[in-house]
């Protein structure tokens, strides 16, 4: 394993709000608190735990309040929430969440269908989010949904994206995300976006959150840590998907992230015997099988009997 913390890669798990906001089953309250709290067990130093989303727009996150209250927090772990406006910023301090996540599209198309605003009216919310949240202690992150392409506009200009990050630059807002929201990105195109914005974001500063729409979400991954990438988010058993995108599936699977970081030999510090047993248990928690490969093949290193 590498040793050097300069190569670790990093994991923020995403399965209790981006994993379960789709889901057609409620999980209830009290499940959701454990299997946060199992998950804070897990290595991970980063998980993003909730939403204050509006009930009526994100109905299986309604419990954000109860959830961040309910939880037991571990010494090194930051909870993460997704924010979508002041109010929703207001929800989440009193809370005491750990960092606010603000997303908006690069596609204006897409923005509207998510945000149900254009994108310079989404800015100038951030702003006022910003402005609220001097003098507390909580972290601010940028998201950037659709940037490697949206499915109403297609391919999304890279410049286009860089404009936003210096945006979320010049509005105080120091950690950036790069979210292939509907799994359109290919690895060449994601080495020289990512390439690109590193000359301007630092790389504890910058997420890369891929999905597995068309089966290439690992492949993004290592593409991006080769260019200098280092922090990745990724969903237990490969749940979630954007409700506003049509055909999007799950983000990239944890354990099969850390999985492939393990066999080539790329340090996580992540638990992967806690995360299949995890893994292993969502089908009784959803009601149906989850898209993660890893649970059900076993690792490498769990031999079979021989065959008589």
């Amino acid at each position: 394993m590498i040793s050097d913390y300069s190569q670790t890669l990093i994991v923020q798990e995403v399965s209790p709000r981006d994993g379960l906001q789709i889901e057609p089953t409620w999980v209830e309250t009290a499940d959701k608190i454990a299997l946060i709290n199992q998950l804070s067990l897990a290595g991970f130093s980063r998980i993003e735990a909730g939403s204050f989303v509006s009930p009526s727009a994100i109905p299986a996150l309604r419990d954000g309040e109860q959830v961040f209250t309910g939880i037991q927090r571990q010494a090194g772990v930051i909870y993460v929430a997704l924010i979508p406006n002041l109010k929703g910023a207001q929800r989440a301090l009193e809370a005491g969440v750990d960092e606010l996540n603000l997303v908006m599209s690069a596609s204006q198309t897409h923005n509207l269908a998510n945000m149900r605003m254009r994108c310079e009216a989404s800015l100038a919310a951030f702003g006022d989010i910003v402005a609220f949240t001097i003098g507390s202690d909580v972290q601010l992150n940028g998201s950037i949904a659709t940037t490697f392409g949206c499915p109403f506009e297609g391919r999304i200009d890279e410049d286009r994206v860089l404009q936003i990050v210096e945006a979320y630059q010049e509005l105080g807002i120091r950690g950036i995300t790069l979210a292939d929201t509907t799994g359109m990105a290919n690895p060449r195109q994601v080495e020289r976006l990512v390439r690109r914005v590193l000359q301007r974001v630092s790389p504890m500063d910058l997420t890369l959150h891929f999905h597995n729409t068309r089966g290439l979400g690992l492949c993004n991954v290592l593409a991006a840590y080769e260019a200098g990438a280092r922090r990745f988010d990724a969903a237990l058993g490969g749940l979630g998907g954007c409700p506003f995108a049509p055909g999007a599936s799950g983000n990239i699977c944890t354990e099969d992230l850390v999985n492939l970081c393990d066999e080539v030999g790329i340090y996580t510090g992540i638990d992967l015997p806690l995360l299949l047993k995890l893994s292993r248990g969502l089908p009784d928690l959803l009601g149906h099988e989850v898209p993660g490969q890893l649970a059900k093949a076993g690792r490498n290193c769990d031999l079979h009997p021989i065959p008589t």
